[in-house]
């Protein structure tokens, strides 16, 4: 049995949620495949400012999760699989 990495499994699933959220921008508009940009966003909104008078800090974070980066992640499951 080979000793696949961690890393490449983490490098995969990034890819393919980048890819795939790209995929669900790029095909909003397009009438069989709008359902590819369906998702939900959640985070911090509005950022959380912290002002200690010389140095202002700001947290945030917001994700979206569309249909098309859910895709791209179990995309990614299976070629890391593969390899």
């Amino acid at each position: 049995m080979r000793n696949k990495n961690f890393w490449i499994l983490l490098l995969l699933l990034l890819a393919g949620i980048v890819l795939g959220g790209f995929i669900g921008n790029m095909t909003q508009n397009i009438a069989g495949l709008s359902w590819l940009s369906f998702g939900q966003s959640f985070g911090i909104n509005p950022p959380i400012n912290l002002d200690l008078g010389i140095l202002v800090i700001t947290f945030g974070i917001s994700i979206k999760i569309t249909m098309a980066s859910i895709l791209g992640i179990v995309l990614a499951v299976l070629i890391f699989r593969w390899i």
